[in-house]
């Protein structure tokens, strides 16, 4: 039986890069143009609403600023779950990564939340223009946020069975790029949709 701690000879690319870290920034590659994709027909398709409700009038400003701090925040834990192993201290590697995936589930809750205020004042993927680019854009950004929390959950499920070491930690750092990309696609979404929405 194979100990796995024991780090893995993985052949690097000829870019020098580790062929699993170049798949995930590839994967990233090809889900900035899928969300570049949806952004711009939110811009495009946004104001040609002719009925109700419309941004200006049902967008909480306050509430997501609120959510959006809770995701930025869960950059730093990641970051400094990281650090933890890379300095050898596995066990604050488990505490941050946790702290990541809880942080990642308060942000689910606080579009939970915001959902049901929208569906509440009239606004639906059915309703209109707005509702029909809004909902899409934000629900696939929701989904790529439980599925980091699902990643995570994996990491943990193997870091707490010693597969995670100083000298074995990518899968650390390939859910921590994948978790950087969610969060700045979040600054785009809510600079976008919330603060010019006018």
């Amino acid at each position: 039986m194979s100990d796995i701690t024991a780090p893995q000879e993985i052949e690097p690319t000829a870019l020098g890069v580790d062929n699993r870290k170049l798949a995930v920034w590839i994967f990233i590659a090809s889900e900035v143009m899928f969300f570049t994709g949806l952004i711009v027909t939110y811009i495009v398709m946004r104001g040609r609403s002719t009925t109700g409700p419309y941004p200006e009038e049902v967008l909480s400003v306050p509430l997501v600023a609120i959510n959006t701090f809770i995701l930025l925040s869960s950059s730093f834990t990641m970051v400094t779950a990281l650090s933890a192993i890379q300095r050898g201290d596995a066990r604050g590697m488990r505490r941050w990564l946790i702290a990541t995936a809880v942080l990642g589930l308060l942000f689910l809750s606080g579009q939970a939340i915001e959902f049901t205020t929208l569906f509440r004042d009239g606004a639906s993927l059915s309703s209109n223009m707005f509702g029909a680019t809004f909902f899409t854009l934000t629900g696939f950004h929701g989904m790529h946020v439980f599925v980091g929390v699902l990643w995570i959950g994996f990491v943990l499920a193997r870091a707490f069975r010693g597969g995670v070491t100083p000298d074995n930690h990518l899968a650390v750092e390939l859910v921590g790029l994948y978790w950087h990309f969610v969060d700045i696609v979040w600054i785009i979404i809510f600079t976008v949709v919330y603060l010019l929405r006018m």
